[in-house]
């Protein structure tokens, strides 16, 4: 039996396929970019068509790079940007509304709006998530009211919804299956994660007919087959996550307890919980891990809405960079005697301050002030946000039997793990040390671990941790003193920013 598997890792801003073998070795790779639309202030979306599009030329891409035949897959797992929703017609699959991005944020006065009538509560009970233009239900909300005749479609059950990871099973199955996994159901705002169903007291409250709405299987479970005409094969669709979730799997945190963050875009941090759902008291996220054999998994979550976008904000805003490799070696220049302070609030802050309104702003500006320093507070400006993360979280996870904050290890992924200034910054933040695997293609192993786990063609959890393996450990080299004054300096910058 062969075992070639496929990762289909659908991003914000590129879409990768890459073929792995038996031995969980990358063997293939194809990769595209695609253009973001930022109709308004606030706004961004994505061209569905632009999506279908590269998931079909780098899955091409990526067999013909490892000289890999359809026939030859056992299967194929999907990670995708998650909260980003399509709703599309059932008959022909075209879309009614360019996607809209999770960092979208033109459903805010609707967010405002629910929690005044003090609904926010019930949302968060059922569903872990708060009152945010980030999740999904308030954006298929948003289409049905906005496009002309969408909402009586809808009810007449010709339209169907999804995040992305439905959209391509849709369009891979040839309008064959309308299914999406736990973890990307979660995200959703309609999604009870303790009873594992669609909610239709929440449903109702956000007008959304649920038969709009995909059937949620586990995250590893079978997805159908691809069309025979896509690639001259039928392929299994074994397993579908939410990218952070997949990454949670790559990263091999199944122990409660265990951490990972990926720093791509934005940065997004998951802590383990078993089968405990913890409720958030820091404005955290309690959600779905990932569900296997129909038991649920369950983690606290914390978001960073700007990361890596701070960078390319540098690069393609500022001017200031010609790639984002120059930036840790432009920070380490950084006269250390100025205390800049860049709150990255691009698209509003995420966890744990949850405020959409609040917007970028730089302190602490002198007349010497230059590109090495703002590269600097750029980047510290991640570490300062996944300190706080990673506080909230051992705040709620106190009394669980965890570890301290301090003995906790992050493990860490993403485009931005490459920069060692970065990484040692964040484990001088956190005062604990960050572990960098050696397989950095995480995310799209935790999606073809999924699927070739469930194909039978790799091995079970046990095994499949044991093969994490480290590339280097970053321990915390920051004195404490000087520690506590710069995150001191940090939280006086982001309560100045604050709207809320």
């Amino acid at each position: 039996m062969t075992k070639f598997v496929m990762a289909i890792d659908q991003g914000t801003t590129s879409t990768r396929s890459i073929i792995f073998d038996g031995t969980m070795r990358v063997v293939g790779l194809g990769q595209q970019e695609f253009p973001q639309s930022y109709p308004q202030s606030g706004w961004v979306e994505h061209d569905p068509e632009d999506i279908w599009k590269t998931t079909v030329s780098t899955m091409r891409g990526a067999m013909a790079s490892a000289g890999v035949a359809s026939s030859d897959l056992a299967a194929i797992g999907i990670a995708n940007q998650r909260e980003t929703v399509i709703i599309w017609d059932r008959e022909d699959g075209t879309p009614i509304h360019p996607a809209i991005v999770w960092q979208d944020r033109r459903t805010g006065d609707m967010c405002e709006r629910l929690r005044s009538e003090g609904l926010e509560p019930l949302f968060s009970e059922r569903t872990g998530l708060l009152l945010d233009p980030y999740f999904s239900g308030t954006k298929i909300a948003w289409i049905l009211d906005h496009v002309e005749g969408a909402r009586g479609r809808a009810e007449a059950g010709k339209l169907l919804a999804g995040t992305i990871d439905t959209f391509l099973i849709w369009h891979l199955t040839g309008g064959k299956v309308h299914a999406t996994d736990a973890t990307n159901a979660a995200r959703t705002l309609l999604y009870d994660i303790a009873r594992n169903r669609w909610d239709e007291e929440l449903a109702a409250i956000l007008n959304i007919p649920l038969a709009m709405m995909p059937k949620v299987l586990d995250s590893a479970d079978d997805f159908g087959v691809t069309s025979r005409s896509l690639f001259g094969a039928e392929i299994p669709i074994r397993g579908v996550a939410g990218d952070q979730q997949a990454a949670t799997v790559g990263q091999a945190c199944f122990t409660p307890g265990m951490m990972k963050c990926t720093y791509g875009t934005g940065a997004f941090a998951v802590l383990n919980t078993g089968n405990t759902l913890v409720r958030s008291e820091h404005r955290l996220l309690s959600t779905i891990a990932y569900r296997l054999n129909g038991e649920t998994t369950y983690a606290l979550e914390g978001s960073i809405f700007i990361a890596g976008a701070a960078v390319q904000w540098l690069r393609d805003g500022m001017k200031i960079l010609s790639n984002a490799a120059e930036s840790g070696r432009l920070a380490a220049r950084a006269d250390d005697t100025q205390h800049i302070y860049l709150v990255p609030a691009f698209v509003g802050l995420g966890a744990p301050h949850w405020d959409a309104e609040a917007r970028g702003a730089i302190f602490g500006l002198v007349r010497n002030t230059g590109p090495a320093e703002i590269a600097k507070a750029a980047l510290e400006a991640v570490a300062y946000q996944t300190h706080d993360l990673v506080t909230a979280m051992h705040r709620d996870w106190g009394g669980q039997g965890s570890a301290p904050a301090e003995e906790t290890v992050l493990r860490v992924d993403g485009g931005m793990v490459a920069s060692d200034w970065t990484m040692q910054c964040i484990a001088d933040m956190l005062a604990s040390p960050v572990d960098r695997p050696t397989v950095l293609e995480t995310t799209a192993l935790g999606a073809a671990w999924l699927a070739a786990s469930y194909a039978g063609v790799w091995p079970g959890r046990e095994e499949f941790s044991q093969s994490w393996a480290l590339e280097r450990r970053f321990e915390p080299q920051m004195d404490g003193d000087l520690r506590a004054r710069k995150l001191a300096g940090w939280h006086d910058a982001v309560r100045r920013t604050l709207t809320n």
